[in-house]
């Protein structure tokens, strides 16, 4: 599945495409730990977080993540937009929790 089809289906916002939502998402990571997200997700996989600060998309681009998924409404500066359309990496947003959208991520990823 593509970023843009789940984003179409989740309605989630999008705050940059970084290089396109056309990428196909190998699964999914829950954290807001960096050092946990650095030392275990892996290429391809949409990550789920609250964090949105510079750091968050420097390690998505290090590690290759598919997108970065902004939970509660929270709302990246313009610098984390900046930098998410500069390294490529899709920055989106809901206004739902973390266990709503990991859920509802999983059932759609694996339905």
């Amino acid at each position: 599945m593509t970023i843009k089809e789940i984003t179409e289906a989740l309605k989630f916002t999008v705050y940059a495409e970084g290089d396109g939502l056309g990428a196909n998402v190998t699964g999914g990571y829950v954290s807001d730990l960096l050092s946990d997200v650095m030392g275990h997700s892996k290429e391809g996989e949409l990550w789920v977080t609250l964090q949105s600060h510079m750091n968050v998309v420097a390690i998505a681009s290090l590690k290759e993540l598919s997108a970065i998924v902004l939970v509660k409404g929270i709302v990246p500066g313009a610098d984390v937009i900046r930098k998410a359309i500069e390294e490529g990496i899709p920055l989106l947003g809901t206004d739902s929790g973390t266990f709503d959208t990991a859920g509802k991520l999983f059932k759609i990823l694996n339905g």
